[in-house]
This record gives C-alpha cells, sequence and structure tokens, in this order.
C-alpha cells in the first residue's frame, strides 16, 4: 500500500470510518453568550484593552481627550461619520483622508497619529473589531506609529461569540475584518520583542458613553 494510501487508512481507522463514506454535516456551532449588563461591558473593554483608555461622559469630552492625545503633531483620520459629529475632523492638524489611494497612502505615512473608529469591541479579550468600510481607511490605522480608536459604549459585545451572532458571514459585508488586540509585536528576530514594526507602536481607546 503506498505511504500516502496507509496514512488514510490509519486516519480513516481511528475516526471509525471506511473508504467512499460520505463525510457528515459539522455539528451546529456553539456561542457561548454569557450574561454581561452594559456597565460590566464598558469596565471590561476598558480594563482589558492593551492599550491607553478613555471615557467620555460626551462628545466634547472624547473631542478635547483626542486634541490632547494629538498636540502638535501631525495627524490623519478616517471621513467617518462619528469622527464628523464629534467634531474630531475639524481639529487643527488633523486631515480626513479618502479618495485616490496613492494620495490616501502618502498621507497616513506621514503622520504621526491615526484616528478611526472601531465597529465593536469585545469585552472578554479588551480587542477591537475593525471592518473596511469606505468611511474607513485601514492605513489610517496602520501607518501611523501611533492609533487612536473611537468607540461608541453601545457598541460593546460580551466576545466573538456575540459577534458572530450579529454578524454570520463578516465577508457578505466587508472585504476584510481585523481584530486588533494591541500595539504590533514581533519576536521574529533572535526572539527580542519589537514594537511597531508592523503596525501602531501606540493605541489609545476613546469610549464614548454618551453621544448627544
Amino acid at each position: 500500500m503506498p505511504a500516502r494510501e496507509h496514512l488514510l487508512h490509519k486516519i480513516r481507522t481511528a475516526l471509525g470510518r471506511s473508504a467512499g463514506q460520505p463525510v457528515p454535516a459539522a455539528p451546529a456551532a456553539l456561542l457561548d453568550l454569557p450574561p454581561m449588563d452594559p456597565g460590566e461591558r464598558l469596565s471590561r473593554m476598558l480594563e482589558r484593552f492593551p492599550g491607553q483608555t478613555f471615557r467620555a461622559a460626551g462628545p466634547a469630552e472624547a473631542r478635547d481627550h483626542v486634541a490632547g492625545l494629538i498636540g502638535a503633531r501631525r495627524a490623519v483620520a478616517s471621513p467617518a461619520p462619528l469622527l464628523e459629529q464629534l467634531g474630531i475632523l475639524a481639529l487643527p492638524g488633523v486631515q480626513a483622508v479618502s479618495g485616490e489611494p496613492a494620495q490616501v497612502r502618502e498621507a497616513c505615512a506621514a503622520a504621526e497619529v491615526g484616528i478611526t473608529t472601531a465597529d465593536y469591541g469585545l469585552a472578554d479579550t479588551g480587542a477591537l473589531v475593525a471592518l473596511a468600510a469606505g468611511t474607513e481607511s485601514r492605513l489610517a490605522s496602520l501607518l501611523p506609529p501611533v492609533h487612536i480608536a473611537v468607540l461608541p459604549a453601545d457598541r460593546i459585545l460580551t466576545g466573538l461569540g456575540e459577534l458572530f451572532t450579529i454578524l454570520p458571514d463578516p465577508g457578505a459585508l466587508s472585504s476584510s475584518m481585523v481584530l486588533i488586540g494591541g500595539p504590533s509585536r514581533t519576536a521574529d528576530i533572535e526572539q527580542i520583542l519589537t514594537l511597531g514594526v508592523h503596525g501602531p507602536r501606540e493605541l489609545h481607546l476613546v469610549c464614548l458613553v454618551d453621544q448627544k
């Protein structure tokens, strides 16, 4: 018996199956949705987010905090409706990036701070969920060394189980779904941890409790 067939025979035997037997249907996914009230979701998100966090009571606090983080540095921002509503796109030194890909890439590469929104937050891990969209530039969250994400508190979910309950087929809505679980880091070179190689080395989360 050829080596390949011998290996497949051993696998089938271990699974209790025979050659040519139809593959059984996959079992239904079991999604764990533990009960968690909004206040607990917010506190866990702020506690577990792998970066600096700020709880903004309203738009003015959110805008002023972002302005303080930017300081005198050059910043780019996604032209997201929420950022416009909060007045962040009108802050001095902030450039809203959209349009020609080459120009967006050039602006994001030259900026020191990138500002975006996040679609969801996951309270159990503190990760952010970002879906690619026309109003969100992925480069604004990847190229500048500092990334500021603005997240409404009512978009915080318990975890991945709830996310996939809400979005069972993310690929039908977006070309990309990214989970942001901390600053870019790698230890590929002699196991020495280095930050900022493949993305921002500094993350800030602004949680907006009240959008009015």
